[in-house]
């Protein structure tokens, strides 16, 4: 049985009295209906976040030991790689790289099931250029390189014939050619190969050599991962020319990602950044190469923005990141704000409860993106004017909608939130306006991401700080290359072909746009 307190006897009841029992019970009243309100809205909080937590689900459990193993073997990935790449910047590289190979067995030779592709190499001499007398066969050296061609190994024998001087005995003999990594068995295909399985599509080391095995090659991890470390070397200098070709632009597209990296000595993961730098202004129909840039970075704080941003004067496209401020305080940088990220709330608002205001929120906003749509590939100044007669009269309209919404919502709903984010960079939100070079917004970057993120579901996290990046630099070249029209594998194939023998002043002839003449969109030399 409900109890329920009983009114006292309001005959008996002075007027001061009746108007105090009044006031209670008018508090009373109040008090439930902002508990009833709180309750509500705390419903509405919980659908939002189970709504954001299912699409943010991915992966399989898996068992406890096999983690454990999945982080020592990719954590000894990161540790060979790392001496390979110190092996490699070393001044006496061959002298390091044979006291290493000493504590090693004896390679063994390549299978002899592989088919074999024989090129000799005569030496440039018709003569003996002692003596000028004829040159006649002494002997040959015959060395072996596996190589990668799609879907299957092949052995490329190179063989040297020794010619020795009928009148003097001098021998002849054509210079060795130069290999990606010295004395390395790997040629530039199956390199290419080993960088695109690992980055691109995010298989670890030891689950290639797995693969390999299938096809009766064994590539022990231990190799492949000084191959990895010999080629993040190799690279180094053209991931600095494509830093400054992303740095040089008037506008960047920015952003970052969580990942997980595993702390040495613990056993556990801490949290790195993986951040992004676009350059592309095809939307405008403008020329320069597109390029991305990648850098990482143990933890998220301002300071690294700050130094990768230290050469970039311009318009910075990006999200609400406090850590950009510090860049756009003197007025070198200034901010443009994205209208995606001004959108994804209320859409999140949308798929967790349906809401009326996020409806009409998404309808505004998707009324601009159809504009932009119709303008895309068009002049600056075309899109400009466009922007200003059409664009701008429903920015101004949204915002009027704004603050009158806001005011009839609860201060601690999460719909205010997503409402106060974008009046509160209102100002960066309409730059695109007033610029037609400038993006409505920072989905250039974000995509840019996608093969970061996949990776993470892949494989979970990076075995060390200096894992993260060598990643970064290769996530660079294989999105540049992708914005250029490449197959990643394709173009770094023909970069390791070249780059030993390159001359260093000119390493941006190897960069993704300026060998695109020697590859062919499907990825086959053209030369």
């Amino acid at each position: 049985m409900t109890h329920r307190a009983a009114l006292p006897d309001l005959d008996t009841l002075n007027p001061e009295a009746l108007k105090a029992l009044i006031v209670a019970q008018h508090e009373q009243l109040v008090s439930k209906e902002e508990q009833l309100a709180s309750r509500d809205e705390e419903i509405d909080r919980l659908k939002l976040l189970i709504a954001k937590l299912r699409r943010m689900k991915f992966g399989c459990k898996s068992e406890k030991l096999d983690r454990q193993i999945e982080q020592l073997e990719l954590r000894l990935d990161e540790l060979e790689t790392s001496r390979a790449q110190q092996l490699a910047a070393s001044p006496t590289p061959l002298a390091a790289s044979d006291v290493n190979r000493s504590a090693k067995h004896a390679r063994k030779p390549l299978p002899a099931h592989l088919p074999r592709e024989t090129h000799k190499v005569l030496p440039k001499q018709e003569a003996c250029p002692d003596c000028g007398g004829k040159l006649k066969p002494f002997g040959e050296d015959v060395s072996e390189m596996l190589e990668w061609v799609p879907e299957h190994f092949k052995v490329i024998r190179q063989i040297r014939p020794k010619l020795s001087c009928a009148g003097c005995d001098k021998i002849v003999q054509a210079e060795a050619a130069s290999r990606p990594i010295v004395r390395g068995m790997a040629g530039p295909g199956l390199l290419a190969h080993v960088l695109i399985s690992k980055y691109a599509d995010h298989l670890p080391l030891y689950r290639q050599s797995e693969i390999y095995a299938r096809d009766g090659v064994e590539l022990d991890r231990s190799t492949m991962a000084e191959w990895v470390g010999g080629c993040s070397r190799l690279l180094e200098p053209l991931v600095e020319a494509l830093r400054r070709h992303v740095m040089s632009a008037e506008k960047l597209h920015a952003d970052d990602t969580p990942v997980p990296v595993l702390a040495p000595g613990k056993g556990k993961t801490k949290t790195g950044r993986l951040w992004t730098y676009v350059r592309d202004d095809r939307p405008w129909g403008d020329q320069s190469s597109p390029a991305v840039w990648f850098a990482y970075t143990p933890d998220r704080k301002g300071e690294h923005v700050k130094a990768h941003l230290r050469e970039f004067t311009g318009k910075l496209q990006a999200d609400g990141y406090a850590g950009y401020d510090a860049v756009y305080e003197d007025g070198r940088v200034k901010e443009v704000a994205c209208m995606a990220h001004v959108r994804r709330p209320f859409y999140d608002l949308y798929e967790a409860h349906k809401s009326a205001v996020a409806k009409e929120a998404l309808e505004r906003i998707a009324a601009l993106y159809v504009i932009e749509d119709e303008i895309r590939g068009r002049s600056a100044e075309e899109r400009r004017e466009i922007r200003n007669a059409r664009s701008r009269p429903l920015l101004e309209s949204l915002k009027q909608w704004f603050e009158e919404t806001l005011g009839k919502l609860s201060k601690k709903s999460d719909t205010t939130k997503a409402i106060r984010y974008a009046l509160g960079r209102w100002e960066a939100a309409m730059r695109f306006c007033d610029d037609g070079h400038l993006e409505i917004d920072n989905n250039a970057a974000e995509r840019s991401l996608r093969a970061v993120v996949l990776g993470r579901k892949n494989y979970l996290f990076h075995g060390s700080d200096a894992g993260g990046e060598r990643a970064a630099a290769i996530y660079g070249l294989i999105g540049t290359a992708k914005l250029n029209g490449l197959n990643p594998e394709a173009y770094l194939r023909e970069v390791l072909s070249r780059i030993a023998d390159h001359p260093i002043n000119r390493i941006e002839e190897l960069l993704p746009w300026n060998i695109v003449a020697n590859i062919s969109a499907t990825g086959k030399p053209t030369v």
